[in-house]
């Protein structure tokens, strides 16, 4: 018996588990809409098979895979697919120099930064259709995709004119990592948390150093980048865990999965140390509601339908409870949760030109789930997925942060916490 268990241990990602049942293909949305992937069972464990007997094995459908990690989800033996699939990916292009398209769309921190210079300018050259067919033709960049308006201030400039000189006269302190669509692209997200963490009495703090997570990186094979920025972040995560005593909290569902599993298991940047205490805004809200720990006072003219969709790394994380039930805890919102469906965008994989159809294909399901649901907006914890429900719906699409600091009457809660003498 020791053996055989000794046995399925073999590889890092399991794949000796693997016990041919097919159930992630079923839930593949690539899979489902393309006779040119296979599925992430023969893509993952049974392709593994083969690199192990010859390491240029590489069949190049893998580039398909969304490594939106469904088939992790449901895969009843535990095994890591979509982490299997992306190191072949990786060994396969090693040494490899990415594109410039793919280069550009992975350096979310340099766009972000020269974008924010002339942020009226770019967003109005990025709305042009000149401009996208010339990304079109010279980028493959496809002409239909709609790119996320840039923000003329950083939300880190925004945090050090305006609530940096706060934050130490609260009686409790969390860490924020805000990831880089806060910081270029939307800052108002970021200002909504700390309305909202002030509240209740939680000093909001900003990370000594950091860069953008790397996820974008990964997709799109700039891996000894990725893992510089993955040191820099962990280092700086570290310092706010271990010695300033801090829980590192985020607002992407994406940015969390990446900081706390890809990692270790894609770059070998152990953050084990500290995964426990880099966590979800919702979840670390609730969890102080539900301990009786803070008190949230909404206002009574609130009313809204809206409807929330688990993005793909907030279903791996399995924490979309905690979104769903603070949403719930707004009297005035009728909320319709809507079936997991996957968007189809996976980041940039669905602003290449190769991608765009299958992108938009994959989901047309949760498209039709949205309209049928008669909301007035959508919710949702991932970034990306605002883009492509708001491009494919014309539906406005908030993170339940901002819902919750929109309904939240501020004054009435501080007072519930005892922050007004």
């Amino acid at each position: 018996m020791a053996d055989k268990m000794q046995l399925c241990n073999i590889s890092e990602n399991n794949f000796e588990q693997c016990t041919k049942c097919t159930i992630c293909t079923t839930v593949c949305p690539v899979a489902a809409v393309s006779t040119d992937y296979p599925g992430p069972k023969q893509a993952g464990p049974d392709g593994e098979r083969y690199r192990l007997k010859d390491n240029a094995y590489y069949d190049k459908v893998l580039k398909l895979c969304l490594n939106c990690k469904r088939c992790e989800v449901v895969c009843p033996s535990g095994v890591h697919i979509a982490d299997i699939i992306q190191h072949a990916r990786m060994s396969a292009t090693k040494g490899h120099r990415a594109s410039l398209r793919d280069t550009m769309l992975a350096n979310t921190d340099l766009l972000g930064t020269m974008a924010n210079l002339v942020a009226p300018v770019a967003n109005a050259a990025l709305g042009l259709k000149p401009t996208k067919l010339v990304m079109d033709s010279i980028m493959s960049i496809d002409k239909h995709r709609t790119f996320p308006a840039y923000s003329r201030i950083k939300f880190e400039t925004w945090f050090k004119r305006h609530a940096a000189s706060t934050q130490d006269a609260m009686p409790h302190h969390v860490s924020y990592f805000h990831g880089c669509y806060v910081n270029y692209n939307f800052p108002k997200l970021g200002q909504d948390f700390v309305k909202l963490m002030n509240a209740v009495g939680y000093g909001v703090h900003l990370l000594d150093k950091e860069q953008c997570c790397g996820v974008a990186l990964i997709a799109n094979g700039l891996y000894k980048q990725a893992t510089r920025q993955a040191r820099t972040n962990a280092a700086s995560i570290g310092k706010a865990v271990k010695v300033d005593h801090r829980t590192v909290l985020t607002t992407s569902s994406t940015c969390t999965l990446n900081l706390r599993d890809e990692y270790p298991a894609l770059l070998n940047v152990d953050t084990s140390d500290v995964r426990d205490s880099i966590m979800l805004a919702t979840r670390f809200i609730y969890n102080l509601v539900d301990e009786g720990k803070i008190n949230l006072v909404f206002k009574q003219d609130y009313k809204r339908r809206i409807a929330y969709h688990t993005a793909c790394h907030m279903q791996r994380l399995g924490w979309q409870l905690y979104s769903i039930e603070m949403l719930r805890m707004i009297p005035g919102i009728d909320l319709q949760v809507l079936d997991q469906e996957c968007c189809g965008i996976s980041g940039t994989y669905g602003f290449k030109k190769e991608n765009y159809e299958r992108s938009q294909t994959i989901g047309s399901i949760l498209f039709n789930h949205i309209a049928q649901a008669q909301v007035e907006a959508v919710a949702t914890d991932c970034e990306t997925c605002k883009w492509q429900i708001e491009m494919s719906t014309g539906l406005a699409v908030e993170n339940p942060v901002s819902i919750l600091a929109d309904a939240l009457d501020v004054e009435a809660t501080r007072k519930a916490n005892n922050l007004i003498s």
